[in-house]
């Protein structure tokens, strides 16, 4: 496999695909490198969420405010040439006090402290009471103690922004080759990386960006770069159409909140409900450190449907039609891998995302290509740096 490039990126997701598009349009020569078919990661998983709401003021807010300005303008760029991605301004809602619990009252005041915190950093927040909860959502259960709505919360599709994104890269000169996998990383006498090594043979590149999903970590070995990011499992569960639609924004139940937030090996679920346009309700989420565990968790399911019925009673009366599990990017300190790496110049990591790489993919690809292009970023990467577990995984290697 001959060639060179000024950049490889190491994973057509939508994370490698946003890479890959953001710097084609910017006149660099790029070629994205795949070791399966597309969408066979987290991105064919993904419920396709652009999402303020779950995230406290600090660099992953700024991070996903960055990417909700330019999923915006992406969205109308790509449709007029590569097809609609369904990209939905539909909001996002909190709700609390499910079932008017005897701590309602105080999980509703944690969430509005939390709302307070957020619109001092620029997110648009509408606090509800339970009648103004369910005059957005006449399908909820009235037995809760409020929400919050957020109005920049969106959805796309993820497998129809993926492949417009790769489009578009591929007009630009980029080149997608599918079922290659990487199995090392070429330095020049200096250290420098200059492309990678494929099943297929050696690809040269000015710089290569790791942007593998749950399979980063790996990669990251393979360079020599480790970094602590592995695969965190969840599942979804689909219900058949229902018209008309029932459910209008995306809701989730305020302890999902925490879940995002926590580290735990072990299962953890909250409910997210939300409807699609084609009329399927996605219903979510789980998390758990399984390693690459495809097996089916039926205790996982049966917690879906039992949150989601909670959640919107109508669904009892709904059928599910499908279940599904992807692995997504976990980082220990839930902040995403993002900027070039000091240990081996050329490298640039994009990953670590785990359930919001979809929303934060847009603002990625674009600080991606500003660090291979040598500019400042618009956002500080420091919070990012891919370096910064280097003496936690030195410690862990001498206990070992």
């Amino acid at each position: 496999m001959a060639g060179s490039f000024d950049v490889v990126v190491v994973g057509a997701g939508i994370v490698g695909a946003a890479c890959a598009y953001a710097c084609a349009r910017r006149g660099l020569t790029v070629a994205v490198l795949e070791r399966a078919g597309l969408l066979a990661g987290a991105t064919g998983a993904g419920e396709g969420n652009l999402l303020v709401s779950d995230k406290l003021p600090g660099p992953e807010l700024d991070l996903a405010l960055l990417s909700n300005e330019l999923w915006r303008r992406w969205a109308a760029e790509l449709g007029d040439r590569y097809g609609d991605i369904e990209l939905e301004a539909k909001g996002g809602l909190v709700v609390t006090g499910v079932g008017r619990t005897a701590d309602a009252g105080a999980a509703l005041a944690g969430l509005q402290a939390t709302a307070e915190a957020q619109a001092a950093a620029g997110v648009l927040v509408e606090t509800l009471d339970p009648l103004g909860v369910c005059d957005r959502e006449p399908a909820i259960t009235p037995e809760l103690a409020g929400g919050l709505f957020y109005p920049q919360d969106m959805q796309l599709m993820p497998a129809k922004a993926t492949v417009a994104l790769l489009a578009a890269a591929r007009e630009h000169g980029a080149e997608v080759r599918l079922r290659t996998e990487v199995t090392g990383v070429r330095r020049d006498g200096a250290g420098r990386v200059v492309g990678v090594r494929t099943d297929a043979g050696p690809v040269s590149a000015g710089g290569v960006v790791n942007a593998a999903g749950a399979w980063a970590g790996r990669f990251a070995g393979l360079a020599g770069t480790p970094v602590p990011v592995v695969p965190r499992r969840g599942f979804v569960l689909v219900t058949e159409p229902v018209v008309p639609p029932m459910v209008r924004h995306k809701v989730y139940s305020a302890d999902y909140l925490a879940n995002v937030a926590g580290g735990g090996a072990g299962l953890q679920t909250s409910t997210v409900v939300e409807g699609t346009p084609a009329g399927t309700i996605l219903i979510g989420a789980t998390r758990e450190l399984v390693d690459f565990d495809r097996r089916y968790h039926a205790e996982a399911v049966r917690r879906l449907a039992h949150g989601a019925v909670r959640l919107f009673p109508a669904l009892a009366e709904i059928r599910a039609m499908r279940v599904y599990h992807g692995f997504r990017p976990f980082s220990p300190d839930h902040l995403p891998v993002i900027g070039a790496d000091p240990r081996a110049p050329g490298l640039v990591h994009a990953h670590g995302h785990e359930g919001a790489g979809i929303g934060l993919a847009a603002a990625t690809g674009h600080l991606v290509a500003q660090v291979v292009l040598g500019e400042t970023p618009d956002l500080p990467l420091g919070p990012f740096d891919p370096a910064r577990f280097r003496s936690t995984m030195e410690d862990d290697r001498a206990v070992a």
